[in-house]
């Protein structure tokens, strides 16, 4: 079998799941990224509820040009912090998906931070 990117960040996040698991008082941001969007969703992993979700499939998150960078992912964290900050969730746990903390989730992570979530 060919060992390709993609098999193995699902293998690395598989293992990351084992670890992280959201609950109602501090739930998992999880955040995926594809080759045109930035998706991130906040679940309680406990009921299997999604408490907010955002992404760059919203016409206001859009920006010119659609592509999945670091300033689209800076738009989408501060989004998500938004909405969880007006449910009253202030603490998260973070999801990286998979994804190396470097550059586009480094970038949402940071601005979800500023926005006022703690993780």
């Amino acid at each position: 079998m060919a060992i390709n990117r993609r098999t193995t960040r699902q293998r690395i996040h598989q293992r990351i799941r084992k670890k992280v698991s959201g609950t109602a008082e501090r739930p998992r941001l999880a955040v995926h990224f594809s080759g045109r969007h930035v998706y991130a969703q906040v679940v309680d992993d406990d009921t299997g509820r999604t408490l907010a979700a955002a992404s760059t499939r919203q016409k206001s998150l859009t920006g010119k040009k659609i592509a999945a960078n670091r300033e689209t992912a800076e738009r989408v964290g501060k989004a998500i912090a938004e909405k969880l900050l007006a449910k009253k969730v202030d603490t998260v746990v973070f999801d990286r998906g998979g994804f190396i903390f470097h550059g586009k989730v480094k970038a949402l992570a940071d601005a979800a931070r500023e926005s006022g979530l703690k993780f």
